[in-house]
């Protein structure tokens, strides 16, 4: 009975978050949140989202989690870029979409990170069925961890239970990456 209230209490804070976030709105106004919740790169992020059938405001919402567009970032854990690819992954991507010329210091290159990583995330929603929370703990925390997690009833793949994500970081994420893509769509 516990994790199925926690996981309502995950649902009505998302809720209460994304309804305080449209009275925020109504009461400051977009112009003051765009400041807040810029939208840099866009033309760049809408085509390739467009290419790969992303939903642009998801791009948008994952590039601010990941590196708050920031395009030279490097995590601690060595992911690079506005949308945070592992070098590992960077080559596998490049091997995937056939660049010759990909060298993993190009993962500093906007246009470049922003067209390997919506493939990524694209190959990700084919891979789990469009289901976009596991998609995005995926995208953190590995495709790898995410199938076991599945395969072993650890997490359902369900919005009402995050809270069983077994990596933190990544139950966290998760969340701020829906929140901040219902911002984005209220915002643009």
């Amino acid at each position: 009975m516990r994790s199925q209230n926690t996981g309502l209490n995950v649902y009505w804070n998302l809720l209460i978050y994304v309804a305080a976030v449209v009275i925020l709105l109504a009461v400051l106004g977009p112009p003051l949140w765009r400041i807040v919740y810029p939208w840099p790169y866009r033309e760049v992020i809408e085509r390739y989202a467009e290419a790969n059938g992303l939903d642009p405001y998801l791009v948008a919402a994952v590039i601010r989690v990941e590196s708050s567009f920031r395009a030279n970032a490097t995590s601690p854990k060595g992911a690079r870029g506005l949308m945070q690819i592992m070098p590992s992954t960077g080559e596998w991507i490049a091997s995937e979409m056939h660049l010759a010329d990909f060298h993993v210091d190009r993962l500093f290159e906007v246009e470049l990170n922003i067209k390997m990583g919506t493939w990524y995330l694209r190959h990700l929603t084919e891979q789990f069925r469009r289901e976009l929370e596991v998609t995005l703990a995926a995208y953190n925390g590995g495709r790898g961890n995410v199938k076991t997690w599945l395969e072993q009833g650890i997490w359902s793949g369900q919005h009402s239970d995050i809270e069983r994500i077994p990596f933190p970081e990544t139950r966290k994420y998760v969340l701020r990456v829906l929140r901040t893509y219902a911002i984005y769509r209220e915002l643009h």
